[in-house]
């Protein structure tokens, strides 16, 4: 099950220096693994992230999963409120992730 935590535009003056002369939209969720099995070989929670490029001919989406991440919530929450804060996109979120994993896990 997949909940929605949180979501930002990506600043405009950061798209235009970028080059990006339309709207992208990041999006965060929570997800919650109902396949966990007993004896905690997996993760009860893992984290997606959606990037959604408003360009003015179509959409692109794209979407990065890590399915099994942490069994405390609360660690959760808080690296998906790093990712919303620094508007990591989902080419990122690896990366990020290892760089948090010290700190937070």
């Amino acid at each position: 099950m997949k909940t929605f935590y949180g979501g930002t535009f990506i600043d405009k003056k950061l798209l235009e220096e970028a080059g990006k002369n339309y709207p992208i939209k990041l999006e965060y969720y929570k997800n919650i693994n109902e396949d966990e099995l007993v004896g905690g070989k997996k993760s009860k929670f893992g984290i997606s992230v959606v990037k959604t490029e408003y360009m003015p001919e179509n959409t692109k989406v794209e979407t990065k999963n890590i399915k099994y991440l942490s069994n405390d919530e609360e660690k959760i929450e808080k690296v998906l409120e790093i990712f919303k804060k620094n508007q990591v996109t989902p080419i990122g979120v690896e990366d990020v992730i290892s760089d948090l994993y010290k700190q937070v896990f």
